[in-house]
């Protein structure tokens, strides 16, 4: 049957309203079952423990189970492409972090673009590491080291928890910005370097906090700084390196993404929820005992910090010249 085009234009002119009703609809009932949050790292670390104390804060808040699912594998890429690729539906959601930021540059041939499909929904940590030394290294500051290690090119083994990692990254971005030469020894992760630098087969690492924070209380290892722009809660007796090198800065972060067409209603449902977890201080105190402090905002104020910080360490890695393996 044709229609008239007088009823065709009011169907027409009525469709954008259905749509808003049903999205709005949809945000009203959600969640309506468990959802699932991806986490693209072995159970235990970091951005696990993060994941699963925000899948916590959410359920509190509106009444679900948020399911931790752990696909560890390529740098979490593989993950990421999964949740690219899921319905948008707000049922299957990202833990994205640092990684998904530096792999736009150490990884060539993604088969996404994290920026483009990956809805910001909310940030909820910034992370740090901590800047350590050999005991028996005679430097007791940040410019002592710097003096040292000037006198001394290519005389210091700095440790790493492999190409790419934040140890990594951050002891390159301190060699640009002090035109210091340091050998770089990698590993697989932070846990096989503890040995090293106790040893003295390396001089210096800047590991993560989470790893070294019973070495530093035990005296096997020297706590020089840390690598946040600010004193933090769990080290507040360390500057931060920024005090001595102007600018510099090594933090990473975790927050939450999601497929990018997710409704806007189910963004911003998710966002609040998580911003109400990041006040409570229980939650508060349990990511402070990690190395890690809240960080809360909105999903406009994500999505810029997230391309901004991509474009930042960008030109570090191509600087380093430093590829995924």
């Amino acid at each position: 049957m044709k229609l008239p085009r007088r009823r065709f234009l009011q169907l027409a002119a009525s469709a954008p309203a259905v749509s808003v009703f049903s999205r709005v609809a949809s945000a009203q009932t959600y969640p309506s079952r468990p959802v699932l949050l991806l986490v693209g790292y072995a159970p235990g670390g970091v951005n696990d423990i993060v994941a699963r104390l925000t899948g916590q804060m959410i359920a509190e808040r509106l009444g679900q189970q948020f399911i931790i699912e752990n696909c560890p594998g390529a740098g979490s890429n593989l993950t990421t492409e999964a949740v690219v690729r899921a319905s948008p539906d707000g049922y299957t959601l990202l833990e994205a972090s640092t990684s998904n930021a530096w792999n736009a540059t150490l990884y060539q041939n993604l088969k996404f673009d994290f920026i483009r499909d990956i809805a910001p929904v909310a940030s909820s940590v910034k992370t740090y590491n901590v800047m350590i030394v050999n005991p028996a290294f005679p430097a007791n500051t940040v410019p002592e080291f710097i003096a040292y290690a000037k006198a001394n090119p290519g005389k210091i083994n700095m440790g790493s928890a492999g190409p790419g990692s934040s140890p990594h990254l951050y002891g390159e971005l301190f060699k640009a910005m002090t035109g210091v030469d340091m050998v770089t020894v990698h590993y697989r992760g932070d846990g096989p370097a503890v040995p090293e630098l106790i040893a003295g087969r390396i001089q210096i690492m800047f590991g993560s906090v989470v790893t070294w924070a019973e070495q530093i209380k035990a005296g096997t290892v020297r706590a020089l700084a840390v690598t946040s722009a600010t004193r933090t809660q769990l080290l507040p007796d360390l500057s931060p390196i920024g005090e001595f090198v102007p600018g510099y800065e090594g933090i990473g972060w975790q927050g939450i993404g999601a497929p990018r067409s997710m409704p806007a209603e189910i963004i911003d449902k998710l966002n609040g929820a998580i911003n109400a977890g990041l006040a409570d201080p229980k939650f508060k105190s349990r990511f402070n005992d990690l190395g890690a402090e809240t960080f809360a905002g909105s999903p406009a104020d994500f999505g810029k910090f997230i391309v901004d910080y991509t474009e930042k360490w960008a030109k570090i890695i191509r600087a380093a010249g430093v590829k995924a393996e």
